[in-house]
């Protein structure tokens, strides 16, 4: 079954999609869940339905009418939405069901335009082609510990008022609800108790999909919409969740990643980037430990102003297994994302750098390998020097909106060896989505390239730098693109994928394998016991290479591993399943 969505917000992290449009970050989650290719038109706000309208009511279309909300309004939101609705969002073929999240809380003014339509549109389409999932939170006060019904009661009776009747009410808990607080919500909000869902905290976000399957969600809604769906085929399809979830609850090993950034202090700002870091760390059996590092405090200004925080955050970078800068605007903080990038290029740190984390890794190269201590960004410094970083010629300078360059774009791989390329499967390009006004300026680029710097990756004219590489570094990559917007759970972004691996020291032999994964590294089996299976495989080829016996040496799973034991029935244990392609069948 296909689905098309649509949202309504726009809020913390700006998501890009394929066509360049910068949406509500709730489109990126659609996106991944659902794992489709969603458009600028799956994201409706009050402004662009004003602006249509607007824009029909200079051409004429209302013939001298007064423009008001009812009809003109709400008649522009149904026919938006059911335009949309009919856009395929995978290949060709018209999606059977559009999901629309109307944001906001019943009775705020921004919305009320939207209910609105919503109540005309449900005739207008007819029943059993309209279900409302009305989402309430059911607190629980710490003083009495009993969930409280009335902020459900008062939403419903609000929404009910608007003429709209929830078919689910999805309650928000912090614990699950009792039998007894679902039979109170039905018999107040006019549904039956098996229309109320309960979707309580859980330990994974990847639980919540099989939590509303175990409530009935599937049966409710394909006899309410009459999709017909063949319900055998239910268990395969969410059996890939299951897994997932099931790894999330079993892995045990932590992997530490410090994001370095200045927007840390409202985590969702890097709301992509950490998923696609969970993504890659749950594909190799990790639980992703992420640190937030407030790059400001990376600065030489704050070792005099605030010594104790200076010295608490680089203690972070240095306890880390790798190290993530993600892209960001502005002078503030800048010097110390330079500073992280130096640190991990000096000591042998896994390195990603995004966008902003591109340039800051190149001045940074250029300032201690090039001995050009006045190289800059003409973003943080118009007159620089030496402007290693400039803006693009299609940026105009007062004028913010729209100027950047924006969606998917194709990356030329270079003929150099490249780790990254690799990782991606060793295609002449791949296409990723941009979002950057700024880019590594040409002229510097052979100075570059001959002290170690390499550039693999460029765009289709082989004028704008999109990837570089460190010789002879564990791991020292970054892209001028924003890989982690076309990361999935069961399909991990490769620069991610690559971190990771890198900050486990098994990257090489992930790429010796020909980028595979083996069965166990996907499985729930403990780390503590793949690391025994991986030291004792050592010991194997120790004894094998002084030709000792190796009767009664047992691997694992408690299993004797005699003389006859080949290589490759032990590198089973350690060795190969590809990440991206098995997992995510």
């Amino acid at each position: 079954m296909s689905l098309s969505c649509l949202g309504a917000s726009l809020k913390s992290e700006v998501y890009v999609l394929d066509d360049g449009a910068e949406v509500d970050l709730d489109l990126g989650n659609y996106e991944r869940f659902l794992d489709i290719t969603l458009h600028r038109d799956n994201n409706i706000t009050t402004g662009k339905i004003y602006r249509l309208v607007i824009d029909k009511e200079r051409k004429g279309d209302y013939l001298g009418k007064t423009v008001q909300v009812v009809p003109h309004i709400t008649d522009a939101i149904q026919e938006w939405v059911e335009g949309v609705a009919q856009t395929p969002v995978q290949g060709t073929s018209k999606p059977q069901v559009c999901i629309i999240e109307l944001g906001g809380t019943i009775g705020d003014i921004e919305g009320m335009p939207f209910v609105e339509a919503f109540r005309q549109f449900q005739f207008r389409v007819k029943r059993e082609n309209f279900a409302l999932a009305h989402v309430s939170l059911v607190p629980l006060p710490k003083a009495t510990g009993e969930p409280k019904t009335k902020p459900t009661q008062s939403s419903v009776r609000e929404l009910r008022g608007c003429g709209l009747s929830p078919d689910l009410i999805v309650c928000r808990s912090e614990k699950p609800i009792g039998l007894e607080v679902k039979e109170k919500i039905s018999n107040f909000c006019h549904v039956e108790p098996a229309q109320v869902i309960c979707i309580h905290d859980l330990n994974s976000i990847y639980h919540v999909p099989l939590l509303m399957e175990q409530n009935g969600v599937i049966e409710y809604l394909n006899d309410r919409l009459q999709l017909n769906i063949d319900m055998t085929k239910r268990a395969k399809c969410l059996q890939h969740w299951r897994d997932l979830a099931r790894r999330t609850e079993t892995v045990r090993r932590e992997i530490k990643i410090a994001i370095v950034g200045k927007y840390t202090k409202f985590t969702d700002s890097y709301a992509s980037v950490v998923k696609a870091i969970q993504h890659a760390a749950l594909a190799v059996n990790r639980k992703p430990n992420i640190i937030f590092i407030e790059s400001c405090l990376l600065e030489q200004e704050t070792l005099l102003r605030e010594p104790s925080n200076y010295h608490k955050e680089w203690q972070k970078i240095c306890e880390s297994d790798g190290i993530l800068v993600p892209g960001g605007f502005g002078s503030r903080g800048m010097e110390g994302k330079i500073r992280a990038c130096q640190w991990a290029r000096e000591n042998n740190k896994p390195y990603l750098g995004i966008c902003l984390g591109l340039q800051a890794a190149v001045i940074e190269f250029a300032r201690n390998k090039l001995n050009l201590p006045d190289v800059n960004s003409t973003e943080i410094k118009a007159d620089a020097a030496n402007p290693l970083v400039i803006d693009m010629p299609e940026h105009h300078q007062g004028q913010m909106g729209g100027t950047m360059r924006l969606g998917k774009r194709t990356t030329v791989f270079t003929d150099k060896t490249s780790v990254i390329r690799q990782l991606y499967g060793n295609p002449k390009t791949v296409e990723e989505r941009h979002r950057h006004r700024y880019e590594v300026n040409p002229k510097y680029v052979s100075q570059l390239e001959e002290h170690g710097m390499i550039f693999v990756g460029t765009d289709v004219d082989k004028t704008r730098m999109e990837i570089i590489e460190l010789r002879n570094h564990p791991y020292f990559v970054a892209t001028q693109y924003h890989p982690e917007y076309l990361s999935r759970p069961l399909k991990p972004s490769p620069p991610f994928l690559g971190l990771i691996l890198a900050a486990e020291g098994r990257l090489q032999q992930y790429i010796d394998k020909g980028c595979r994964l083996s069965p166990r590294q996907l499985s729930d089996a403990s780390s503590d016991e793949e690391e025994t299976i991986c030291i004792k495989m050592e010991k194997l080829k120790t004894l094998d290479s002084h030709k000792k016996p190796m009767n009664g040496l047992t691997n694992g799973n408690g299993c004797s591993a005699s003389d006859s034991t080949s290589d490759s029935e032990l590198a089973g244990a350690c060795g190969g399943s590809n990440a991206a392609g098995d997992a995510a069948a």
